[in-house]
């Protein structure tokens, strides 16, 4: 059964590290799915000149890729009924690359306002392995000053938390509660 790598790009800057991240996956043999949100066309096009439409997409990522697309599938950005946005669609993870400060905002609140979102919410939820690439800086760390500020990331990443919430299991320190950096 095919349990593909879920690769979600988003709009923010960085589409070189999602080329490398796709064709390092590709060249392992690993199976694909690939989700380009829309804000992502846009940096795409503006960045590299590549178009990625629903309809040429094959044409479209292997020329932006520069290769052959091996087991490589897409998903629109729009399909929220796509296999990538439920639980039972066998993934070995997720990469979120790069991922906007909205992305990881959408993600961190449970938005799903896009198949990217819903997919990686998904992610976290079965525990998958989801690896999220923030490309805007400098973090700030004031509540409210921004859509993903530091305690937005804090709170995505205490989503992907493998952790029990009532702290560690047994032994030392079991029922005091422990903050994840």
């Amino acid at each position: 059964m095919r349990s593909p790598w879920i690769v979600g790009v988003s709009g923010a800057s960085g589409t070189p590290y999602a080329r490398a991240v796709l064709g390092a996956l590709l060249d392992a043999g690993e199976s694909v799915d690939l989700v380009v949100s829309r804000a992502a066309r846009l940096t795409l096009l503006d960045e590299t000149g590549a178009t990625v439409r629903d309809g040429h997409w094959k044409d479209d990522v292997a020329q932006w890729l520069g290769r052959d697309l091996g087991d490589l599938a897409y998903w629109p950005a729009q399909d929220l009924a796509a296999g990538p946005s439920s639980g039972s669609y066998p993934a070995k993870g997720m990469a979120i690359v790069p991922a906007s400060t909205a992305a990881c905002a959408g993600i961190a609140i449970g938005l799903s306002k896009d198949l990217l979102q819903r997919a990686a919410e998904v992610s976290l939820k079965e525990r998958r392995r989801t690896v999220v690439v923030p490309r805007e800086t400098p973090v700030t760390r004031r509540r409210g000053s921004g859509p993903a500020g530091q305690p937005r990331l804090l709170r995505l990443r205490r989503a992907g938390d493998r952790r029990p919430a009532g702290g560690l299991r047994g032994g030392q320190g079991a029922g005091r509660s422990r903050r994840t950096p």
